[in-house]
């Protein structure tokens, strides 16, 4: 699919994007726009240089955004929130026995 970044026109497909970025770690951390690639979260402007071989500086996230999802890619304007667990329930209190202090029917005074 011809894709158009930094005013230069570039053929690419889903596979060559993967294969390109096959072997290169996702800057750490990810904060701004991004995209799911072979299962990592990348940033759009890492992509977008390393599938470009441009300068950073000479194209913008939108544009990179643009490319990787008219490819099929997954893009997001921030990283997503990590799952997280499902919280538990609290245990209810355990019954301490016959040492348990109770008042009931007891005349204090």
């Amino acid at each position: 699919m011809r894709c158009v970044i930094a005013r230069y026109p570039f053929d690419l497909t889903k596979s060559e994007v993967e294969a390109m970025l096959k072997g290169i770690r996702p800057e750490q951390p990810v904060t701004g726009p991004c995209a799911v690639i072979s299962r990592k979260l990348y940033p759009v402007k890492q992509v977008g240089e390393v599938i470009t071989k441009q300068d950073r500086r000479d194209f913008t996230a939108f544009e990179v955004t643009r490319a990787l999802t008219r490819l099929g890619f997954t893009c997001h304007e921030t990283p997503p929130a990590p799952a997280t667990p499902a919280p538990t329930a609290p245990e209810p209190a355990a019954d301490s026995g016959p040492e348990s202090t109770s008042y009931i029917g007891t005349t204090l005074g």
